[in-house]
């Protein structure tokens, strides 16, 4: 018995804490169910839907993933390489080539869908002939379909390294690639990965450059269009759905930069034994004061307070609760003497307070505290010693990263939870406006589709829906469900992936972290204690109870902050569909 209540009570605090975190996530739910309700109060008209024809764009890699793709693309079979892990894990996450089934757009137009949750995939399809970009530029686009949402996992690419060792079933995250482009989630992770691998000239080793604050991955059931340009002047550009998120310099924004420094610290100098380097010291010549009194409190009695009139000195502040009922499975012989927990007197609610008063306590104007020397400034001091510079025998400049190494491949590795993930329309050239007429003849003609439906089909948002998944509930709407499910979902991930469940639950992992060293606790103090219950652990037992209830209604005020803040939002939205609505009802000009 005693277990079972030590158990709930670390995961009913973990999941108060995390509960503080996720009411502010209703922003974001009250937004949506402002945009739903705007796009209803629309008249919805049916869309007719055109079917698919092939595109006659050239390309040294083109792929709309017709009724031969499996003659260009194989899943991997190799085992993924983990070196934080124990285990490798194999990649037995099944592809199928399919037409989407949340909102389908193009009749016949299919695409490459992952089809297993919580699983590691990996397919690849080789190249005709390796892809150059040099003096070239490189243009890399296509389309992610996030049919079940995305809460944790990746659905970028990557442009495989043209190498003789390049095996499509042996393609997996140790295979050498050149960039890695596209959408990942997971948590508060959300970017749009740019990553490029970079040959030392001096070393011959590759070191990857990971993109600065990358934009952020639209997370929608409709598609998204992702493009990449690499020019040959060294200068980057992401779109998302056309629009351009972010751009610069392969030699400015990438992490490590692409040219290390000109000088180093010379790891041979030393600093000199007499280097002084305390900007401020003891005041020798300070004297404590005759007058100062060390041992003066730092709070008194206050002499002059009298008892409320109010005052209940008969009513204690605590009582027990008159509701709470001694649980049928409680043993006394194992559990020790019930007690009934106590609870705050409502009698004392009323009144000033209750049981013995007592004057309260007050700053003491005589208090001084401990004497301690003033500081003052170091005459000798010479400031912060630093080591000189010397030129870096490891310099090197770098002027064109641009100038990739040839690509042989292309591949999805990737893990995620959400099943039915789709690709389609994947560019590979040299063709800024071959990329733009795909973009017409694909995203521009099924987005407004997808986007019509959706709008259509959205269902009103109701306080009685039931979460779809774990990540949808809220604490507070079910403390113990929202427990229960969370754990649940843990151990399912936990027996495919460990490290991913930490990642990507890890309100559970911290709850199992408490519930350790609580058990701990209950351990020594029965060991120590006898088999009555100890007072300190029934103690310590409130004292988690009573930070969870506190957590709990830390959480409610920000969720009814957040329900403002959408309300607010809502008038926001409405006020500039008004204003659009105006614009486009105006006279041409």
């Amino acid at each position: 018995m005693r277990f079972n209540e030590v158990l709930a009570s670390a995961l009913y605090t973990s999941a108060a804490l995390l509960g503080s975190v996720r009411a502010a996530d209703d922003i974001d739910d009250g937004a949506e169910a402002s945009s739903t309700s705007l796009s209803e109060s629309s008249t919805s008209v049916p869309v007719e839907k055109p079917t698919f024809t092939p595109s006659n764009i050239k390309a040294p890699f083109f792929e709309q993933f017709t009724d031969d793709w499996d003659s260009r693309w194989q899943p991997s079979h190799a085992k993924k390489q983990d070196s934080k892990a124990d285990e490798d894990w194999a990649y037995v996450g099944t592809w199928a080539v399919e037409e989407p089934h949340v909102l389908k757009a193009i009749h016949g137009d299919k695409g490459l869908v992952v089809k297993n949750p919580a699983a590691h995939h990996a397919i690849s399809a080789k190249f005709d002939k390796k892809v150059d970009n040099k003096g070239k530029t490189l243009v890399v686009q296509y389309e992610v379909k996030l049919q079940n949402g995305l809460e944790c996992g990746g659905a970028y690419m990557k442009l495989l390294r043209d190498n003789k060792e390049l095996h499509a079933d042996e393609f997996s995250n140790a295979s050498p690639y050149v960039i890695m482009f596209g959408p990942d989630k997971c948590g508060a992770t959300n970017k749009v990965h740019f990553i490029f691998q970079h040959k030392n000239p001096k070393t011959g080793e590759y070191e990857e450059k990971h993109l600065k604050s990358p934009p952020m991955a639209h997370i929608v059931k409709t598609t998204t269009l992702y493009t990449l340009i690499v020019k040959p002047d060294q200068t980057y550009e992401i779109r998302i759905d056309g629009e351009k998120m972010k751009d610069g310099s392969l030699l400015e924004d990438f992490t490590p930069s692409v040219n290390p420094e000109k000088e180093v610290d010379d790891p041979n100098d030393k600093k000199p034994e007499d280097w002084v380097d305390e900007a401020r010291i003891p005041d020798p010549d300070a004297t404590k004061p005759e007058d100062w009194n060390e041992d003066a409190p730092y709070e008194i009695v206050d002499e002059e307070a009298t008892k409320p009139d109010d005052w209940l000195e008969d009513e204690p502040s605590m009582i027990p609760d008159p509701e709470a009922e001694k649980p049928e499975d409680w043993d006394d012989e194992e559990d020790g003497d019930w007690i009934a927990p106590s609870v705050p007197n409502p009698k004392c609610e009323e009144a000033s307070g209750c049981g013995k008063w007592e004057p309260p306590m007050k700053k003491n104007p005589e208090y001084k505290g401990k004497w301690s020397t003033p500081y003052i400034d170091n005459p000798a001091y010479k400031g912060v010693w630093k080591p000189k510079k010397i030129a870096n025998p490891d310099y090197f400049e770098e002027k064109t990263p641009a100038n990739f190494e040839p690509m042989g491949a292309i591949g999805f590795e990737i893990w995620t939870m959400q099943s039915d993930i789709l690709f389609d329309n994947i560019y590979i050239g040299h063709s800024l406006e071959d990329a733009e007429k795909l973009k017409t003849e694909t995203y521009d003609v099924k987005h407004p589709i997808e986007t019509a439906e959706d709008e259509a089909t959205r269902p009103k948002p109701s306080d009685e829906d039931m979460a779809k998944s774990p990540m949808d509930l809220n604490f507070m709407d079910d403390p113990v469900l929202f427990v229960r499910e969370k754990v649940q979902l843990f151990l399912e991930i936990a027996k495919k992936d460990p490290v991913e469940a930490i990642r990507f639950v890890p309100e559970v992992a911290g709850g199992i972290g408490v519930l350790a060293v609580t058990l701990l606790a209950v351990i020594l103090g029965g060991v120590l204690g006898g088999s009555k219950a100890s007072p300190d652990v029934k103690k310590a037992t409130d004292k988690v109870k009573k930070a969870a209830a506190e957590a709990k209604d830390q959480a409610m005020d920000a969720k009814n902050q957040a329900v403002d803040a959408a309300a607010s939002g809502a008038d926001k939205v409405q006020a500039e569909v008004n204003k659009r609505t105006t614009r486009s009802s105006g006279p041409a000009e």
